[in-house]
C-alpha cells in the first residue's frame, strides 16, 4: 500500500511531532480505491531555519521512488512544532480537481 510506505518513509526520517498522510485519490478523476494523489502534512523540529523550499526538496528526496513511479500528485505542508501551533494544528484543505 503507497499510502503505508508513505508514511513509513517520513517518519523514519523526519520523526515528526506530528505525521498526516491522507489519500487524496477521490477527489480526481481516477479509478476507485486508487493511491495516486497525497497530501502530506510533516510537523517536526528538522525543519527550524529551514526555507519551504528545502523542506520540500528534502520530503521529494525521500519519496524519490514512490514520486516517479506511482505518486501522480503529492501536496506538501511542512511546518516546524511553533509555526504548527500558531495555525492551531489545521493545514488548508486541497480543492477538489477542475481537471479531467
Amino acid at each position: 500500500m503507497i499510502q503505508e510506505i508513505i508514511e513509513t518513509k517520513l517518519q523514519d526520517t523526519f520523526q515528526p511531532e506530528y505525521l498526516q498522510v491522507v489519500n487524496e485519490s477521490y477527489m480526481h478523476n481516477v479509478v476507485p480505491g486508487s493511491e495516486s494523489h497525497f497530501k502530506a502534512i510533516i510537523v517536526t523540529s528538522i525543519f527550524e531555519g529551514q526555507r519551504l523550499i528545502m523542506r520540500h526538496r528534502q520530503v521529494n528526496q525521500t519519496l524519490s521512488e514512490e514520486l516517479r513511479n506511482h505518486i501522480h500528485a503529492l501536496a506538501i505542508h511542512t511546518y516546524t512544532p511553533q509555526e504548527w501551533d500558531e495555525l492551531k494544528k489545521k493545514a488548508p484543505d486541497s480543492p477538489m480537481c477542475l481537471g479531467g
